[in-house]
């Protein structure tokens, strides 16, 4: 009986119509969200995409790259001087899948299983305050709030019900958080007492801007 070779292409085909089956071929292998996920709040050099999945290895991240790029995910460039330097960026397709990742982290953090105390990137804490986030709760609130993750800046404003989160400098927000984004996870969705942070401005803005989440009841194990 002759074997038949499984290559990679065949593995990641389900020869299935729905529109699901081929979702996953684009982006359902292993790590290939969590890369997409990463580049959701603009791009990054291959050094940061691996410095913010530290379980990933160089080999298949250049693979998962070289696979979403082919499918029209991602994009290479070279960004201009003075940095010159060639990051991955998502196309304007590839920045839709933003809300099939923020439906799949609301239903996943129902799981009885799912442990929020786990390491954080910081785009991914961002992410969670997009996806989270209750208008209802934030009423009229105006506020803009700076996160500082190491060397990595991020503004969160809310306003008119809506909330925004971008990389940029902290210039003339009403407070600054700077801490690890576990432990700003743990006070924002933990209870955690505000006091594990560091805050430079209004803590008043910060610890309303905190009542505005909550992760959602878990399932019941059956």
């Amino acid at each position: 009986m002759k074997l038949e070779k499984i290559t990679e292409q065949s593995r990641r085909r389900y020869d299935d119509a729905c529109g699901t089956a081929h979702g996953l071929e684009l982006i359902g292998e292993r790590w290939a969200m969590l890369i997409v996920r990463e580049l959701m709040l603009g791009p990054r050099r291959f050094g940061d995409l691996r410095a913010s999945l530290p379980g990933l290895s160089a080999n298949v991240l250049t693979q998962r790259l070289e696979g979403l790029e082919a499918a029209g995910v991602t994009v290479r460039r070279k960004l201009p001087p003075p940095a010159s330097v060639q990051v991955y960026d998502l196309t304007d397709w590839g920045r839709e899948a933003e809300p099939i990742i923020s439906a799949l982290g609301r239903w996943a953090a129902r799981s009885p299983d799912h442990d929020p105390t786990l390491p954080l990137s910081p785009v991914s804490m961002m992410l969670s305050f997009r996806t989270m986030f209750d208008a209802g709760k934030a009423g009229d609130a105006r506020m803009r709030l700076g996160f500082r993750f190491g060397a990595e800046t991020f503004v969160v404003e809310v306003a008119d019900g809506a909330l925004t989160a971008r990389r940029e400098e902290t210039d003339g927000v009403d407070v600054v958080v700077t801490a690890e984004p576990e432990a700003v996870a743990a006070v924002v969705y933990g209870g955690a007492p505000v006091e594990t942070l560091s805050l430079t401005g209004s803590r008043a803005v910060f610890e309303r801007f905190a009542s505005f989440f909550e992760l959602p009841p878990k399932a019941a194990r059956v």
